[in-house]
């Protein structure tokens, strides 16, 4: 039997450390050449570890959410034999020898550590039980109830005698009374039952995004716009494209408002920018790569769709669905999760009357559809007559970084955009 220490290898982005998301195996579990054995996050993906020998895994690095420096331990596998010589030669370099002051102090921790542990063993493994709910007192005979038949009901339906409610006048049971009386017996019409508080460590993405998302906030001066728009004629068109796609994928509502984003944007400049804080410089960008957020089961990612300005209304649904069904099956690569210059967000059905959504940094905007709702509102005939129609409405919502964009440019780039909307052939014009 030999040791082979994998130690966590430079994968090439320039990073110094990456964070354990999540073991797929663990000490005593045998792994076989080439089996994934635990997932690792850089600053831009989620990278698979695969095992280059068959063995035992005797010592891993740690627990998900630490961080591992590269080529540090990662795992430690027992095998058969002898490590073939070009499996050691590929194993990464350890990580260099600490200093003694680190040692002095990694020493002092560790042995925090393991007072705490001896405390934590030395108390009562048992935990309290949990409190049985109070019985209802029992019923006394006494003279007879008076209530009104649906006070009888409500306290039928809550389980209540009510013969232990005291009545608040001339003896007759009120609901006020009732109410009263389930107020100081929290045994009686619960709402739910009272679950036990859970702790969840905040790990892998849903950590990446809490930083991001902080570091969003704490740097960028926001301000939100909201607009109203009719897509009522949008939706026919979307409707009549759909009727005759043939093997073309269904559009929804989402392509359409790209396209009319990318015909916007040349006359908005501003808004399709980065902004470097470091450097103090605004890079305005030609090209259009459009963020899209997905919700996946890891948390809010944001795949990109390059050159979004350059494709047709149907390349943008394929591209749109490829690349959520990828952030959700989590096999976006790296370079389909970079470089985006503005970032449109939706909640679909979900989407509410208005948002104020936050800035995907370094970008200066993001974009927010809304729900979709039908209204009756005034509409101007040809005849010039106003009558109420029932109407299509959608509200637009945009926040922006202030330090790049003014309240008047926002607010302009919107009603642009709005116009395209709401007159929707213009959206196909070249």
């Amino acid at each position: 039997m030999a040791k082979f220490t994998f130690n966590m290898p430079d994968i090439g982005e320039g990073i110094a450390e990456a964070e354990i998301v999540q073991w797929h195996k663990k000490v005593g579990d045998t792994v076989r050449e080439d089996e994934e054995f635990v997932d690792m996050m850089t600053d831009k993906a989620t990278v698979p570890m695969e095992s280059p020998v068959d063995g035992k895994i005797l010592e891993i690095a740690g627990a998900e959410g630490d961080m591992v420096s590269i080529g540090s331990m990662l795992v430690v596998i027992e095998v058969e034999g002898e490590v073939p010589d070009d499996v050691a030669e590929e194993a990464p370099a350890p990580a260099p020898a600490p200093k003694a002051e680190e040692v002095e102090e990694r020493i002092e921790v560790e042995t925090s550590d393991a007072s705490d542990a001896d405390d934590a063993l030395a108390a009562d493994p048992e935990p309290e039980p949990i409190p049985e709910p109070t019985p209802a007192p029992e019923p006394t005979p006494q003279a007879k109830v008076l209530a009104t038949p649906a006070v009888r009901q409500r306290a039928r339906d809550l389980g209540v005698d009510l013969a232990q409610v005291k009545p608040a006048e001339d003896g007759r049971i009120r609901h006020g009374d009732l109410d009263q009386f389930l107020s100081y017996n929290s045994g009686y019409g619960a709402a739910a039952k009272t679950r036990a508080d859970e702790e969840k460590k905040v790990i892998g993405m849903r950590r990446r995004i809490a930083e991001n998302m902080a570091a969003s906030k704490r740097n960028i001066p926001h301000f939100s716009y909201v607009e109203e728009c009719d897509v009522t004629a949008l939706e026919e068109l979307r409707a009549q494209l759909n009727a005759n796609r043939g093997d073309k994928p269904k559009l929804t509502i989402l392509p359409l408002l790209i396209t009319a984003i990318c015909k916007t944007l040349p006359d908005f400049p501003m808004i399709n920018a980065r902004y470097d804080d470091e450097a103090g410089v605004v890079t305005r960008h030609g090209a259009v790569h459009l963020g899209m957020a997905a919700q996946t089961d890891a948390g809010l990612m944001v795949p990109v769709i390059k050159n979004a300005q350059a494709k047709n209304l149907w390349q943008l649904a394929n591209e749109i669905s490829r690349l959520a069904d990828a952030a959700r099956a989590g096999t976006a690569k790296s370079e389909e999760m970079q470089g985006g210059t503005l970032t449109v967000t939706s909640l679909g059905p979900l989407g509410g009357v208005a948002t104020t959504p936050v800035i995907n940094r370094p970008e200066v905007a993001i974009i927010g559809p809304n729900r979709i709702i039908e209204r009756p509102m005034y509409v101007t005939g040809t005849d010039g007559v106003e009558r109420i129609e029932k109407r299509k409405l959608m509200n637009i919502s945009i926040s922006c970084d202030h330090r790049v964009v003014d309240g008047w440019d926002a607010a302009s780039f919107v009603q642009a955009l709005r116009r395209l909307l709401e007159t929707p052939a213009l959206i196909l014009v070249d």
